[in-house]
């Protein structure tokens, strides 16, 4: 699944082409997604695309005849083609806007498990109204996690990967953070110390930083704007290397299921107070 820095990825590569433009149509040809495409968004001609965002995993799409939220979903990605290349249409293209210009943004979507929605504001939408804070702003502190901590019996891997604690922090990242942590997947929030969260805190913030930087997590199901993948899973410390040697410690990386994901960990490093 796309995570936080792949949508922002795709957002900062879109954006340049959409930004300022109208838009001409939107082409539904597969509307049965993960929800059903709004039946608003055929009829956004003439709407001037104001500004590109990322709210979560989610991409909006602001125009002055309200947002349009955007999910890649499990397997979704967006691409940008001149209009002369329209006709050349795949099996999973299921969303064209097409601007005034010629530009067209295509959404494909193998899995059909993305999403298209319309929201007059995007922020006042039940799907983004009880979200977390960004992990890259000023809200997301070591005193909010540590507070917010307190009571969980949750793993500090699922708390982490909560939406309603904190966005966009994916198994990936997740596995990555707490690693830098040096903090077990497995440790009760209630548990962890203000040391702690300072430290996650701060890997969370890094982690992210850099693979935004980088272009993203190379993902099979995943492709950049530009047809480019990323680099960043060259240098993941933990994830995808279940038996390789840690970097740190050379104790071989090992794996288990955590709130049904599969969780990546060094033991000697991450060790379980006991």
């Amino acid at each position: 699944m796309p995570e936080l820095p792949e949508v922002e990825t795709s957002v900062r590569g879109v954006e340049p082409y959409l930004k300022g433009q109208t838009i001409k149509q939107i082409i539904i040809r597969q509307p049965k997604l993960r929800w059903v495409v709004s039946d608003e968004l055929s009829a956004m001609q003439n709407a001037t695309i104001f500004a590109m965002e990322r709210r979560a995993k989610y991409l909006i799409i602001r125009t002055d005849k309200g947002d349009i939220l955007v999910h890649l979903g499990m397997s979704g990605s967006l691409g940008i083609l001149p209009e002369s290349q329209q006709k050349e249409i795949g099996k999973h293209d299921h969303v064209d806007l097409i601007t005034q210009n010629g530009t067209v943004l295509r959404y494909n979507d193998p899995r059909k498990f993305g999403c298209w929605l319309w929201a007059e504001k995007a922020e006042d939408h039940e799907l983004l109204r009880k979200l977390g804070p960004e992990p890259l702003s000023d809200d997301f502190t070591s005193d909010y996690l540590f507070a917010k901590s307190r009571k969980k019996t949750t793993a500090c891997k699922t708390f982490i990967m909560t939406n309603e604690v904190i966005v966009g922090v994916g198994n990936i990242y997740a596995c990555e953070s707490l690693f830098m942590a040096g903090i077990h997947p497995e440790l009760a929030s209630q548990n962890l110390t203000k040391k702690q969260c300072e430290r996650l805190v701060k890997t969370i913030k890094e982690v992210l930083t850099k693979a935004i930087i980088q272009g993203g997590t190379t993902l099979k199901d995943f492709i950049q704007p530009d047809g480019k993948p990323g680099y960043f899973a060259q240098v993941l410390q933990v994830y995808g290397r279940k038996g390789e040697a840690c970097n740190d410690c050379g104790k071989a990386i090992e794996t288990k299921m955590i709130g049904q994901r599969n969780t990546y960990f060094c033991p000697k490093c991450q060790k379980l107070p006991k």
